[in-house]
């Protein structure tokens, strides 16, 4: 599939008419010994997923991508890159959304416009002997110009639903990936505290209730932000605080 798509320096394209999923390309890639920066997309995919499994609509129209990248890092500081990839995408969708629309990031990896998934990441990798990652596919599904009914209970919407007209799915990738790279490497260069902050910015539902869901549990209070590593903090009402590492957040 042409391209045309200029990306940054370090970033090279492999586009696709049709994959599986973009992730699972990107794995065998990775497994290949394709280097760090690989971006891999896809027009549509034929078996997308997202978390835990769930299955993904992937019809022509949306921007379906993942990004490989070796970060030798251990797999909780690489799982960071939820963020980096969430403040990349809000980045791009300001840049095309029509002004007051209210964007936000619910924990730990999708975005909501006016309270409705647009968009999706999900974190795929292998692990290397000496316990730091050997490669990490970070996947992005972004409802361009379509949506589902019904994602894991939330609404959904896209851009073409929210005033975006004709938007160019080829744009939107290099916008994506250059604010990828820029945070990318502030995350680098001084950790996970600015990422952070910019992403709690623009938290969902920050200081409010929220239903936390657990495997076996669930568990209901206040959302206070986020620990140093990236962990959901939660004020339960019997006034101790729990820290969440995973979990379905619910509004």
């Amino acid at each position: 599939m042409a391209s045309g798509v200029a990306l940054p320096a370090g970033y090279r394209l492999v586009a696709h008419q049709s994959v599986d999923s973009t992730n699972a390309e990107a794995a065998r890639l990775a497994r290949g010994g394709a280097p760090d920066g690989t971006v891999v997309w896809a027009k549509r995919q034929t078996a997308g997923r997202g978390r835990h499994g769930r299955r993904w609509d992937s019809p022509e129209g949306n921007l379906y991508c993942s990004l490989l990248l070796r970060p030798d890092a251990p797999p909780a500081e690489a799982a960071q890159l939820t963020f980096v990839a969430a403040l990349a995408l809000g980045k791009t969708l300001d840049g095309v959304l029509p002004a007051g629309t209210k964007l936000a990031f619910k924990w730990p990896n999708d975005l909501l416009l006016e309270g409705c998934k647009v968009a999706g990441i999900l974190l795929e990798s292998s692990g290397s002997r000496n316990g730091r990652l050997d490669w990490l596919a970070v996947g992005c599904g972004l409802n361009v110009e379509h949506f589902p009914q019904d994602v894991a209970g939330y609404p959904a919407t896209s851009l073409r639903a929210a005033g975006v007209a004709e938007p160019e799915i080829g744009d939107l990738l290099a916008a994506f990936v250059d604010a990828f790279a820029l945070w990318r490497a502030r995350w680098q260069g001084e950790g996970l505290g600015p990422v952070r902050d910019a992403w709690l910015a623009r938290a969902a539902r920050i200081g409010g209730e929220i239903t936390v869901r657990l495997p076996g549990d669930e568990l209901r209070g206040r959302f206070m932000g986020l620990d140093a590593g990236g962990a959901l903090l939660l004020d339960l009402p019997d006034g101790s605080r729990r820290t969440v590492t995973a979990g379905d957040v619910f509004f």
